[in-house]
């Protein structure tokens, strides 16, 4: 099934601490998913964080397009979500988009995550956000 928007059951899905793989275009090569951390928004959306001079962001700049596939863990009945579409970058929002992913996928009650989480809001972030042309699902 394909459509340009999330459907309710999607978001349930994609609100889950899931680790996407995001792809960006790159002329002749070939996609190179990364695991990424991530999160749908209230507008549709889906957000991730990168530091600026990455290779992702450098692509992303030229063009920016870009895909995320989410799928189930081992275990569970085979299920997957598939967002393309075209990004923007921002620096605006990018370290509350980092404390609030870190609060989903890591515990911050552990001291050593809670110290991973304030050496990275020393860093340097910007917010990618992709608004879907195509998502394409599947579940069992």
């Amino acid at each position: 099934m394909s459509a340009a928007s999330l459907a309710a059951a999607d978001l349930d899905f994609l609100h889950r601490p899931l680790y996407g793989f995001l792809s960006t275009a790159d002329g002749p090569r070939p996609p190179q998913p990364r695991p990424v951390w991530f999160e749908a928004t209230e507008a549709g959306d889906v957000a991730l964080f990168s530091a600026p001079d990455t290779p992702r962001v450098r692509r992303l700049r030229r063009d920016p397009r870009a895909s995320l596939v989410v799928t189930a863990p081992v275990g569970e009945h085979e299920r997957w979500v598939s967002v393309a579409g075209s990004t923007t970058i921002a620096v605006d929002g990018a370290d509350d988009l980092v404390e609030r992913l870190a609060a989903r996928y890591w515990d911050l009650s552990d001291p050593v995550r809670a110290d991973d989480l304030a050496g990275m809001l020393r860093e340097e972030w910007v917010r990618i956000v992709i608004h879907p042309e195509t998502v394409r699902r599947y579940a069992m």
